[in-house]
């Protein structure tokens, strides 16, 4: 793995000193007085920018000349799947990395802000496994380290610092509820090691091997010897930091297949994703386990060498709520003692209001997304196929959530109605311009969102009308 000299490459969380990452003066970005005036965009990384676009305005509101991507025009709508042969390698370009960097997306800032963007949600930049095209971010290889496909630690802390600089908060996308594909379990036999993909019953399965680079489970399922630390020079296999090679970090369960049965949902691996075991305990007595303290060690190095301001937690329904308790207990504490008092923890809980309400009661987590009936009674009432009573009935309706007045909703929930999952889409996946109608109404549907209760995120691209539609169907973070 090459590496700059000043790269903070940490292989264990024993030998990470937060403080040295401090900012020189001590003074971290103040954190926002309510996020609920806030202005939420996110982006895919790897979809947004590779800073080599030609006739945008950069910062200062200045022509770029010397990029080498045109800007799109009218004639070149539908050039990409022009032919058979055309189409299918846009297709295939949707399954694997196509350039986004941090860098792109520094250079983009002042887009951003002329926009009206006031805090940039970006998915995972941590570094994924070699072996397989996780451009999404959700297979973590190793939880310390950004992306060498989308730039380094610096490139970070640049993008950062500049978006500070404008106004602009930044939001990190990170995954506490699994690693990447970093383990093969056991087969019967060695002619199907490859195939194999145990599915959920209850019981441990074994394992072969971390991977190594190819994907080959070759390297030993078993505690990493700390006394060698020659045999740490390969940062591209297994799964770092050295902690996280400790077997019993994780659950060892297989694959989940029924996504609504528990223990099931809660202890099985997200398809090839390996679940995190995070303890022990119902949520008042609640016993984390080594992993869970790893997971939050890992996560304050971002907060302190970068300068972040807020965290998305991937997949909160999967995990127990007592250790989203501890992790929000933990990573809050941290930032108040920092002065980032209004650090924003934001979970993805799928599976309506009252699971939201519930989890964001027991947790200490500041805000839920993914709440199902808000972006499909968004999208779906501002193109006439709902009446707008279910909307707003979604506010004024708050005894569904034991709430007496709508103020919950003014900054619990964060809403929008495109996203890269689409979960509620099925296979079905579509962008809300991807027919003529939603090109008519996309500006209603951002006024309402804008302007209405919650707090407001636009997906990349909503905004010039991109109209990728369906096909993929591949569930959850696969399909962007």
């Amino acid at each position: 793995m090459q590496v700059s000299e000043s790269s903070p490459v940490v292989k264990q969380l024993s030998k990470l000193n937060l403080e040295s990452f401090f900012p020189a003066d001590g003074n971290f970005y103040p954190s926002p007085i309510a996020w609920e005036d806030q202005v939420l965009y996110f982006m895919m990384l790897d979809r947004f920018s590779d800073g080599k676009e030609q006739g945008y305005k950069d910062i200062q509101g200045n022509v770029v000349t010397d990029g080498i991507t045109p800007m799109f025009a009218q004639k070149d709508r539908g050039n990409a799947i022009a032919t058979v042969d055309d189409a299918a390698r846009w297709q295939d370009a949707g399954g694997r990395y196509v350039g986004g960097t941090l860098k792109g997306l520094t250079s983009k800032i002042g887009y951003l802000k002329r926009l009206g963007v006031t805090a940039l949600w970006i998915s995972p930049i941590f570094e994924q496994v070699r072996f397989q095209a996780t451009y999404h971010g959700y297979g973590i290889q190793n939880f310390l380290d950004v992306n060498h496909k989308f730039g380094t630690h610096e490139d970070l802390k640049e993008l950062v610092k500049t978006a500070h600089e404008n106004g602009i908060y930044v939001i990190l996308d990170i995954i506490l509820n699994h690693a990447g594909n970093v383990f093969s379990y056991q087969a019967n036999s060695e002619d199907d090691q490859e195939k194999f993909a145990p599915h959920w019953n209850g019981n441990l399965y074994l394992v072969e091997g971390f991977n190594d680079k190819d994907g080959q489970p070759t390297i030993p399922f078993e505690l990493p010897n700390t006394q060698e630390p020659s045999t740490w020079t390969n940062l591209d296999g297994a799964v770092w930091p050295l902690e996280f090679q400790n077997p019993s970090y994780y659950t060892q369960k297989g694959q989940i297949t029924n996504w609504e049965r528990e223990p099931e949902f809660l202890e099985g691996d997200f398809f090839d994703l390996k679940d995190i075991h995070h303890g022990q305990g119902d949520v008042d007595n609640y016993i984390p386990s080594n992993a869970l303290a790893s997971l939050c060690q890992a996560y304050k190095f971002w907060i302190a060498y970068a300068d972040i301001d807020g965290f998305r937690i991937d997949a909160v329904k999967h995990m127990d709520i007592g250790a989203t308790r501890f992790f929000a207990s933990v990573i809050h504490e941290f930032t108040q003692s920092i002065g980032k008092e209004n650090f924003f923890l934001v979970g993805e809980i799928s599976g309506g209001r009252i699971r939201a309400f519930e989890t964001l009661e027991l947790t200490g987590l500041d805000a839920a997304l993914g709440i199902d009936d808000i972006p499909d009674k968004l999208e779906y009432v501002v193109k006439g196929y709902r009446n707008p009573s279910d909307y707003f009935s979604l506010f004024r309706n708050s005894e569904l959530v034991n709430k007496k007045s709508h103020i919950w909703f003014r900054d619990k929930i964060v809403t929008m109605f495109d996203d890269h999952d689409q979960v509620r889409k099925g296979s079905h996946k579509a962008r809300f311009c991807a027919e003529d109608e939603g090109a008519k109404v996309v500006l209603n549907v951002l006024a309402l969102n804008a302007m209405t209760l919650g707090i407001s995120c636009i997906y990349y691209g909503t905004e010039q009308c991109f109209d990728g539609a369906g096909g993929n169907l591949i569930s959850c973070t696969r399909s962007h």
